[in-house]
């Protein structure tokens, strides 16, 4: 006898256990739906790039809109005066910016030209590019994680995500690159854990190589990066700690991976700068350009060299190392002195970061007219992550804890620093498969309820024929969805 059940689909069917993709390629026709999807992102993104490109060559405030510290390093390359003045004199050398990004600028601007119209459409070309390559390690994450559907969506969503476009489309920085670089390594830490499967244990010790080495690379795109790589390298070898040999030996590799790719460059920077950095020694300069007892905005203009002159003075007398070990000295009071302050402050920044909201000042409204629409839509996005964080964890904690521990803990450096939406893009492809999965939990509560009410008017339906109020045994949804046998058919003739 047929039988249909009325009630919330079963977990596999919303979040289907990880251990069935592990081992699975990506089916041809899947290969080129995804790549249909890469090549829309990247002409979406182009669509903006033809209306934002000129712009980047303005040269009011020394072309600032070309990168600003970027473009100036990258201008004092391209000019044989090497990695230096990250501010537009010629200040001699600085380790202010990461150089991988910097370095690819100052390529471009070789090629086709300092500050140049035809630099401009290339570096956002390429932006764009990177940008919608990042579909690719989006989509081989959420399949591995959840099921093929969930993945097509969350690079849909990629696609047309405003914050993805822009960024990419329409800003000379390294965030679709970093953004590639990280959703590539997240990708791979998920897919790691399944090598020893393979047969072929060098080649898979090989990749836990590059994986570490591509973490570096991501590091020298953006060390905020460096957060994560704890993170990434624990989760898959937690999974092989039933091989605990093989475990030690690829966690080893990983990290020398990443020390093979960052050493030529902290070398660098201890022989020029004298200081032991292996990326960045901007730092202290950036928690003092935060956290100074002014409050009105997250970014402060006057605390830049670029936009005060006495900070530009002080700059080029003390030179960079003495600069920033001043400001290491002026932020540490402060905090010693003001910790309420600086409480208070962190809680807005973090607050900030997934909202949007700083303050309804008129002088500050006035600088970020859009932050009102920008609160509804980044509000949005977070509750719908958190309501797909939420149903994930009560489904499959072990699936859902990827994605949630770095989502917790990149951030964090910006919640003491500057909280911009510029910032989430590391984490964003994260972000965005989190909102389809909310969104998928959504749809679901929505049918499972359409469900239950129509069983609800099935019920009152029987109850008016019958005239009973309380019949002596209620039918259950399950009961009531399943089809009345027909009679059999009598066997004496009438």
């Amino acid at each position: 006898m047929a039988t249909a059940t009325i009630g919330a689909p079963p977990v596999e069917a919303i979040h289907p256990s990880s251990e069935s993709h592990l081992g699975s390629r990506v089916p041809p026709s899947s290969s080129g739906r995804l790549l249909r999807v890469v090549a829309i992102a990247f002409a979406i993104r182009m669509v903006v790039v033809a209306f934002t490109f000129r712009g980047l060559a303005d040269p009011a405030r020394h072309f600032e809109r070309f990168g600003s510290e970027v473009g100036w390093v990258a201008r004092a390359i391209a000019l044989h005066h090497g990695f230096s003045s990250p501010f537009y004199p010629m200040t001699g050398p600085t380790a202010l910016v990461p150089p991988l990004y910097t370095y690819l600028l100052a390529g471009i601007f070789k090629v086709f030209g300092i500050y140049s119209l035809k630099s401009a459409i290339t570096i956002l070309t390429l932006d764009s590019l990177f940008s919608a390559l990042t579909c690719i390690p989006i989509y081989l994450a959420a399949r591995l994680s959840i099921d093929t559907r969930a993945a097509t969506f969350a690079v849909w969503a990629w696609a047309i995500y405003p914050f993805a476009i822009y960024f990419s489309a329409a800003r000379v920085w390294e965030f679709s690159l970093t953004s590639l670089l990280i959703a590539t390594c997240f990708w791979l830490a998920l897919r790691l854990p399944i090598q020893p499967q393979t047969g072929r244990p060098l080649a898979s010790l090989s990749k836990w190589l590059g994986f570490g080495a591509l973490f570096g690379l991501a590091g020298l795109s953006n060390p905020a990066a460096f957060a994560l790589f704890p993170v990434l390298i624990l989760l898959p070898l937690w999974k092989l700690r039933r091989t605990p040999r093989y475990s030690l030996r690829s966690g080893l590799l990983a990290c020398a991976g990443l020390l093979i790719v960052l050493t030529p460059w902290t070398v660098r920077n201890y022989r020029v700068l004298h200081i032991l950095c292996p990326v960045r020694d901007s730092f202290w300069y950036e928690l003092w350009s935060a956290n100074n007892g002014d409050g009105s905005n997250p970014t402060l203009e006057w605390t830049h060299p670029a936009s005060n002159p006495v900070e530009m003075d002080l700059y080029e007398s003390q030179g960079e190392t003495a600069y920033i070990a001043q400001k290491r000295t002026i932020v540490t009071h402060f905090l010693v002195q003001h910790p309420g302050f600086f409480v208070k402050l962190t809680v807005r920044r973090a607050i900030n970061y997934w909202t949007g909201f700083w303050s309804l000042d008129p002088s500050y409204t006035r600088q970020e007219p859009t932050q009102i629409p920008n609160v509804f839509f980044c509000t949005s996005l977070t509750l719908l992550m958190l309501f797909g964080a939420r149903d994930w964890w009560r489904r499959d904690p072990s699936a859902a804890i990827a994605y949630l521990i770095p989502i917790a803990i990149f951030p964090v450096a910006y919640y003491i620093s500057h909280p911009l939406m510029d910032y989430r893009q590391p984490i964003e492809p994260q972000i965005v498969i989190l909102v389809v999965v909310g969104l998928r939990a959504i749809k679901h509560r929505l049918e499972s309820r359409s469900l239950d009410e129509s069983a609800i008017a099935i019920r009152r339906t029987i109850l008016g024929q019958t005239g009973q109020l309380y019949p002596a045994h209620t039918p259950s949804f399950a009961e009531l969805a399943t089809p009345i046998p027909s009679p059999e058919p009598s066997a004496t003739l009438s």
